[in-house]
């Protein structure tokens, strides 16, 4: 492990970039992460697509000592690739400017984000002398990988294109896929306790046979590794950018037309069980990519909070419910064109 960087030694304060597509377990692994800081004084960054942040208030009542609300910094509504300048930089300056700072930042993108550009931003006058990129971090939803829910089968791909040459075949999904593997220093295929050992095999071969370079590839379940593992990799990695080619290479920035998120708020909810089983049906119908969120249950004290990816979900009873009203918010995030007066009466019917 790299020593603790202190403000004004003249060493930079490294910084991890946790990136991943949408509920590859992000949010579970900085939990984990923080659960294991050891006293460290560690800031987290978490940015969100969507106007609801969901991971932040998520890290904020994970009840871990150390783990303090102004440790944790919450950019909503935009995607840190894209807001470098009116977002990222003012924020990063703001930590390091404290009279305590951080010894550790980790930032946690947008599933949506490309690496790249958040890279690049830490060549930027005032973050390259005082900040560097430890490591990029890519965690994998095995299981949807597995599926082939976020890759391109290229013999497809050919075949339809020879049938149809008018036909656009760019996958939005697959692109995102390959800049965050690109871009990595360490990837974690998370979930593999939802696969067997040739599933895992088959993901882990994809992914050696994607990437340009070598990176390690370690396996995980609830994101649970070792900080030792994840922090100190000294990657330097603002200095190795022509080593991770993206799509958008040459582009001065992206956007993020290919998809869409809205808020829908839940009225309280007569069981856990019965919500779970709509979430999954809902998803399913309308293809949705994602949701994630927060409700009441009838007779419960404590939240619900819901994590979905495609249609598979996972739920906890987390924190105290607020005494002020009882409603709830569900995010949903797909690719443009979601049917939302659809998928909220879907969601809203008894």
């Amino acid at each position: 492990m790299m020593s603790q960087t202190v403000s004004g030694s003249g060493r930079k304060i490294p910084v991890t970039i946790i990136t991943g597509f949408l509920g590859a377990g992000k949010t579970t692994l900085l939990r984990n992460l923080l659960a294991q800081a050891d006293g460290r004084r560690i800031a987290i960054v978490v940015n969100e697509f969507g106007s609801l942040g969901i991971d932040g208030e998520i890290l904020r009542s994970c009840g871990i000592e150390g783990c303090a609300d102004e440790d944790i910094v919450e950019l909503t509504n935009g995607c840190l690739c894209c807001t470098v300048a009116d977002d990222f930089i003012p924020t990063m300056e703001a930590l390091i400017d404290r009279p305590d700072p951080p010894e550790h930042i980790v930032i946690e993108t947008s599933g949506l984000a490309l690496p790249k550009p958040l890279l690049k931003a830490f060549s930027w006058p005032g973050i390259r002398t005082r900040m560097t990129v430890d490591g990029v971090i890519t965690l994998v939803d095995a299981p949807a990988v597995a599926a082939g829910r976020f890759a391109d089968d290229p013999e497809a791909v050919a075949a339809q294109q020879a049938a149809d040459p008018s036909l656009d075949h760019d996958n939005p999904l697959a692109e995102v896929y390959e800049d965050q593997l690109n871009a990595a220093d360490l990837i974690v295929l998370n979930k593999t306790d939802l696969l067997d050992e040739a599933g895992i095999n088959a993901v882990e071969k994809g992914i050696t046979e994607a990437v340009p370079r070598k990176v390690i590839t370690l396996r995980a379940v609830e994101g649970r590794l070792d900080p030792a593992v994840l922090l100190g990799i000294g990657a330097g990695a603002e200095d190795d950018l022509q080593a991770r080619p993206s799509n958008h290479d040459g582009a001065d920035d992206h956007e993020h037309d290919d998809f869409e998120s809205f808020v829908v708020v839940l009225p309280e909810q007569k069981s856990a069980e019965a919500l779970l089983k709509r979430l999954s049906e809902v998803a399913g119908q309308f293809d949705i990519l994602r949701m994630k969120g927060f409700a009441a249950v009838q007779g419960k004290k404590m939240r619900l909070a819901v994590q979905g990816v495609g249609t598979r979900f996972r739920h906890e009873f987390d924190v105290p419910l607020a005494d002020a009203g009882r409603d709830g918010r569900l995010v949903v995030i797909g690719q443009t064109g979601l049917d939302r007066a659809a998928i909220e009466a879907a969601l809203l019917a008894d």
